[in-house]
């Protein structure tokens, strides 16, 4: 189990290394699961050793991680990299190259809300492209649900929103 559980963990910090942008535990999991590699609990497992173990970072946005790649993750998988066949790195490739648009897009547009001391919600919304920000843009607003209702329209407006900001501020 100990190897095999090595191997799940160097099969993700290679996955982490083909892609610029940080990897979500959803697909993370969509790839291992769907292959078949391993089990929901194994793969968890792992993730939560590379974790405690300094391989990955793991960031949290409302319920979302987001694991990138550490200095400690990548010599890891420069010592121990040749352990994953050539049959698995083509599976990855594969599965990378169908699904990274939708992956980057997924991880592009950032939003998360917070309680400030004075009571009021702020919502802090963000859209990234290859690590730099495009734009940011923080809302404070009276309640916790209009917040929340603002991060969950980031995704689908925000390129009209930028459209429009950016429209009205060059005239």
């Amino acid at each position: 189990m100990e190897s095999s559980l090595t191997l799940y963990k160097l099969i993700i910090l290679y996955m982490l290394t083909k892609v610029s942008f940080p990897m979500t535990n959803a697909q993370i999991s969509d790839f291992i699961l769907g292959e078949e590699y391993t089990s929901y609990f194994h793969l968890q497992q792992a993730l939560s050793e590379m974790a405690e173990s300094n391989l990955v970072h793991i960031e949290t946005r409302r319920n979302t991680s987001y694991y990138h790649l550490t200095k400690e993750g990548e010599k890891t998988l420069h010592y121990f990299g040749n352990q994953i066949s050539d049959a698995i790195k083509d599976d990855i490739a594969r599965y990378l190259e169908k699904n990274s648009y939708e992956m980057r897009n997924e991880i592009s547009h950032r939003a998360d809300f917070y309680q400030t001391d004075s009571g009021e919600y702020e919502a802090r919304c963000q859209v990234l492209e290859r690590r730099h920000k495009v734009i940011e843009l923080t809302l404070t607003v009276p309640t916790e649900e209009a917040a929340d209702a603002i991060c969950k329209n980031w995704e689908k407006k925000s390129q009209d929103v930028y459209a429009y900001l950016m429209d009205e501020l060059l005239k």
